[in-house]
């Protein structure tokens, strides 16, 4: 029974809801597998898709890039209003819409004529899942105690293990037995079911003051990133990034960005609260979701052109291959919190990015004849480093903030964290199209000067071009000029985590600080009130 002297907090979890919490979870992973499934599978697909037609659409590596940037830079751009619009209208009606939203896009990317339009209807797809990811973890913070927060976030993240896990074995199954649009076609049954579940178990929550819509500050990051990144791909593509169509659009990106942090300081209603950043853990967490996913994001690209190219394994083989990758994540994921409890999240969160570190530096002694259980092993390494860094990074990144404002901490932590891969897969992208192309610029005289340029794009390109031209003594080069440029894009990627756990290590909290998720629920706000929890103040 309840005393009189200690009643219990008015804003809590409702007991009705606080006992269906775990099958809300359920739900919700749901939602989350669908969104990141989408993702792995398009990975393991994109071979396929590079292959002319009728087996694939023809795809260049720039328009596979695009395949993936237009559904990150919409995701991104959007995530800052369809956090405030959750925040605004109810997490769960947004939720809904836009799982369905994210329904429809994969219909019509499951039956894209060309690549062009496929990159269209993953903007589609982006929409709707600007909508999801922010709504999942707020729905979270809602419906789950501040002591259970930690956990319930461990599976979470875990979650996204598991869509690693399922989806280059499920793309791997679809591509072997059916047309490559079948990737995007499986996520509607997977729709309609989490709606189903969703109408009925999810209850609604919102902030009781919300603020109003940034529709300048929206606009001003859609144009910043999408500029800017296509500006990277762009130099990448033509292996030159003085070019006029480089850097013209990577300035105007840089511009349209500064002037976002400008307007976002000054306006009364922005879409990011810039004076979040003043605490240092906030900032250091937000930073390490940036720089993790920076050089996973880019390395995860090339690493299906690895296995399938160069290796010769199949698409579910490849995908078989990622299975370590998400198998460390699941397992370490939802018990991260343990080891932060006993050490810390700074020595956590600064270890699991070493760990990171050791498989990037892992693909640099790979070749073409590599015992295949050494990638085995590389994978299981970065799994559970990147298991070590997630969660510990998003309960403090979600416990800076009192709960009401759960929607737009969610979709902070998701543009980051899709922002840092969208340029990642950019940038390392670029830089390995860039170093292969200058290792392959000596072995493609013999290819007609029609065919050169288009040759000397990717490892896909030139393989195809060989085996159209009967052209077998480009195979050899290629595979090696694609390894040398996989070493190069490796050590960069090995440079940026290492970045990241010096981050780590300044700047996040130890042992003897309030972590995350602990007794306090916020760091270093022993004994407030989630509405106290001001990040200002933390």
């Amino acid at each position: 029974m309840t005393s009189p002297t200690a009643p219990p907090p008015a804003s809590r979890v409702p007991e009705a809801v606080h006992r269906r919490r775990w099958w809300i979870l359920g739900t919700l992973v749901l939602a989350l597998l669908v969104v990141v499934l989408d993702n792995s599978i398009l990975n393991v697909a994109m071979k396929t898709i590079a292959t002319p037609a009728p087996v694939g659409l023809g795809a260049s590596q720039s328009d596979l890039e695009w395949a993936i940037n237009s559904y990150t830079l919409v995701f991104a751009g959007l995530l800052f209003t369809a956090g405030l619009l959750g925040d605004r209208f109810g997490r769960k009606w947004t939720l809904l819409a836009g799982m369905l939203v994210f329904g429809f896009g994969s219909l019509l990317s499951a039956l894209a004529a060309g690549p062009g339009e496929l990159i269209g209807y993953r903007a589609v797809m982006g929409l709707g899942g600007a909508f999801v990811m922010p709504a999942t973890l707020a729905i979270i913070m809602n419906v789950f105690e501040r002591h259970e927060q930690p956990k319930a976030i461990g599976i979470w993240a875990g979650a996204v293990g598991l869509a690693i896990a399922i989806g280059p074995i499920t793309g791997g199954l679809l591509i072997e037995h059916f047309w490559w649009g079948s990737v995007f076609l499986v996520n509607v049954p997977i729709v309609i079911l989490a709606l189903g579940l969703m109408g009925w178990l999810i209850p609604n929550s919102k902030d009781p003051n919300p603020g109003k819509l940034d529709p300048v500050g929206v606009v001003l990051s859609v144009v910043g990133l999408v500029a800017l990144i296509y500006g990277i791909i762009k130099g990448g593509e033509l292996a030159d990034f003085t070019a006029t169509e480089a850097w013209a659009p990577t300035l105007v990106g840089l511009v349209a960005l500064a002037a976002f942090v400008v307007f976002e300081k000054r306006t009364s209603h922005p879409a990011l609260d810039v004076t979040w950043f003043r605490n240092k853990v906030f900032s250091a967490s937000i930073g390490v979701v940036g720089i993790v996913f920076f050089a996973l994001m880019g390395v995860s690209f090339f690493g299906v052109f690895y296995t399938q190219s160069v290796r010769g394994y199949s698409a579910l083989q490849a995908g078989e291959l990622m299975l370590p990758l998400a198998v460390a994540q699941l397992i370490f994921a939802p018990r991260a919190r343990l080891v932060v409890d006993r050490i810390g999240i700074r020595l956590t969160c600064a270890g699991g990015m070493l760990l990171v570190t050791a498989g990037f530096l892992g693909y640099v002694f790979l070749t073409a004849t590599t015992p295949i259980w050494l990638l085995i092993v590389i994978g299981f390494v970065m799994g559970t480093g990147m298991a070590h860094v997630m969660p510990p990074v998003t309960v403090a990144i979600m416990g800076a903030l009192p709960r009401e404002k759960a929607g737009a901490g969610s979709a902070l932590n998701n543009t980051f964290r899709q922002v840092g891969g969208s340029l990642g897969i950019a940038v390392l992208g670029a830089l390995l199209s860039t170093v292969y192309r200058n290792g392959m610029e000596d072995h493609l005289a013999a290819v007609p000067e029609q065919f050169r340029s288009r040759a000397g794009e990717s490892i896909e390109s030139t393989l195809g071009t060989a085996e159209k031209l009967h052209l077998q003594a480009l195979v050899d080069p290629a595979k090696d000029a694609f390894i040398s440029a996989m070493h190069v894009v490796s050590g960069v990627s090995a440079g940026v985590t290492v970045i990241g756990a010096v981050l780590a290590l300044m700047l996040l909290p130890g042992k003897s600080a309030a972590a995350p998720g602990g007794p306090a629920g916020t760091t270093g706000a022993q004994g407030r009130t989630d509405s106290d929890a001001s990040p200002a103040k933390v």
